[in-house]
């Protein structure tokens, strides 16, 4: 008995199995046919389109042909009007959108100034938000002027490929600038050497970093070869040292010009005690005794620092009757 039920649902399995996989293929036969009509969708309606238009050509022609000026007539005002009304939404579409991006631009700057962000990073993102916001722009427009957007965006994929190849140095200055905002070797507002220039840093763009020079004038560098080669920022730390080198002629007492180099350091209240300042008697050159003194200062007071105590020691070394050098020959007969 138990051998008889055993076999009828070994048989029942079976048959459920069968009756399984057959639904299970006419779920996978509707779910393809469904997908091959999704996909032909677009092209049904480029088709339609299409045929829309060769049948108003035809009846122009027709119109032309058999002398039906009234037509004729007709059937161009309806076209005009049809390329009237794209026109005017494409440039309705267009005036709305500009505004649109020049408010959302104003609040993404509003926003990031807000959230304190960097000012390298705001500069870069408000140019990108920018770019995009106008390329989707185009696209709408071209789209309200009944350009069918899936070819256009095949066609922009193409040419995306192509301008691509041709334009991979920009792609890699657009890597560049991505590198630069990541590690931030340098930010807004610094004064860098780079590329065998020198300059403050006035903004970090997608393609290019803009320097501004001690002489007013605005170099672009690209991002790409910025990112790759040596870069020397003066304001990455606090505090600069500032070196000096003062020749005396032969025969000046050594004593006498260090205490008068501490003495010129030791009232200017910009040099830093920390680290305390350096003094040594450096070369006994051709015609000059060299000595060498180092100070520390804040980044800000490099540059008036350097030049007041030149000024300064030129004032006290005459005072004092320390005599410079000059080059001198002797020549024996």
């Amino acid at each position: 008995m138990s051998h008889i039920i055993y076999k009828h649902a070994r048989a029942k399995g079976k048959t459920e199995k069968k009756h399984f996989c057959a639904n299970a293929k006419n779920k996978c036969f509707i779910f393809a046919v469904i997908n091959f009509q999704l996909i032909n969708v677009n092209k049904m309606i480029t088709l339609l389109q299409a045929n829309e238009v060769v049948a108003k050509t035809s009846g122009m022609i027709e119109a032309v042909s058999g002398g039906r000026i009234d037509t004729l007539l007709k059937q161009l005002i309806s076209v005009g009007v049809d390329v009237g009304k794209s026109i005017l939404l494409a440039l309705a579409i267009y005036i709305a959108g500009k505004f649109i991006i020049k408010l959302v631009n104003k609040v993404v700057r509003q926003m990031l100034e807000r959230r304190g962000v960097d000012a390298t990073i705001q500069s870069f993102l408000k140019s990108f938000v920018n770019i995009l916001l106008n390329i989707l722009l185009i696209i709408t427009v071209i789209s309200a002027l009944g350009v069918n957007t899936t070819s256009f965006a095949a066609l922009l994929a193409s040419i995306g490929v192509a301008a691509g190849m041709a334009l991979s140095g920009n792609l890699q200055n657009l890597a560049g600038g991505l590198i630069i905002l990541l590690f931030k070797p340098f930010k807004v507002g610094d004064f860098i050497e780079a590329q065998g220039t020198m300059g403050k840093v006035k903004e970090i763009q997608i393609i290019h970093t803009i320097l501004l020079t001690v002489d007013n004038k605005e170099i672009y560098l690209p991002n790409g070869s910025l990112s790759s080669g040596s870069i020397t920022n003066y304001n990455k730390m606090e505090t600069r040292r500032v070196d000096f080198t003062v020749s005396v002629e032969y025969g000046t007492d050594v004593e006498k010009v260090m205490s008068a180099l501490k003495a010129i350091t030791e009232s200017d209240e910009r040099i830093l005690k920390d680290p305390e300042p350096f003094y040594a008697l450096s070369a006994l050159a051709d015609s000059s005794v060299n000595f060498t003194f180092r100070v520390w200062v804040n980044g800000e007071n490099y540059w008036p620092v350097f030049f007041d105590l030149n000024k300064k020691i030129y004032e006290d070394f005459n005072r004092q009757g320390i005599s410079f050098p000059f080059p001198q020959l002797q020549i024996h007969q």
